[in-house]
């Protein structure tokens, strides 16, 4: 889909490539042939990509990750076209400083906005819960295994310093990505961070970026 002039998954890629903290980007996407113009568009972007399971996720995050030889992974999905590099980064460094960990997420206690989702973990706690789910649920989504057992795991917080949970800045529905198009209109080509994009919707509220979640 479009978002003023460059596909989704460009803005994507574009915002996280502004992490200080990553070493690389890689796209992980199906087989499935419906899944060729994202990874020819890829390619234009010069993002590697590994395909694997469109169903089992969990196993293709671990091929990727075996592929590409990622002892840490840091884990985005592709609706989030307003990630913010600065709140990576800082997920990232915490698990860096934090001796013994095995996952670090901003979503574990939420007081970022859906849209700033990342989870950071070591591939041989991804290699262990694929190992070891079993619900469908935990291989389709990756991670909840891993943060569904404290008892095997070792799993640490990152929090905001005020709770913002009430923003959406993730696509999931039509109305989502009418408010997507209308922020980047707002800032063009200019760079921004998403602390600049709640004070946009604070201003206007009649975007309608708040939807608490039930």
């Amino acid at each position: 889909m479009d978002i003023v002039g460059h596909p989704m998954f460009s803005r994507v890629v574009q915002r996280t490539r502004q992490a200080r903290m990553l070493s690389d980007v890689v796209l992980a996407t199906s087989t499935e042939p419906r899944d060729e113009p994202l990874v020819t568009l890829a390619a234009r972007l010069d993002v590697p990509c590994f395909r694997g399971s469109e169903g089992d996720v969990l196993n293709r995050f671990v091929g990727a990750a075996e592929a590409f030889n990622a002892d840490l992974v840091v884990r985005l999905t592709a609706d989030c076209p307003l990630l913010d590099g600065g709140v990576i980064d800082r997920v990232v460094r915490v698990f860096q400083e934090s001796r013994g960990i095995d996952y670090v997420s901003n979503t574990l206690e939420r007081t970022y906005p859906r849209g700033l989702d990342t989870e950071v973990f070591t591939r041989d706690a991804l290699v262990r819960a694929h190992l070891e789910a079993r619900l469908p649920y935990e291989r389709e989504h990756v991670t909840p295994y891993i943060y569904r057992h404290p008892e095997l795991y070792s799993l640490r917080s990152v929090t905001h310093t005020s709770d913002l949970s009430a923003y959406r800045l993730t696509v999931d529905e039509p109305a989502d990505l009418a408010m997507v198009r209308q922020i980047y209109q707002h800032f063009q080509d200019r760079s921004f961070t998403f602390l600049d994009v709640i004070h946009f919707l604070t201003e206007n509220p009649e975007v309608g970026a708040i939807k608490p979640e039930i």
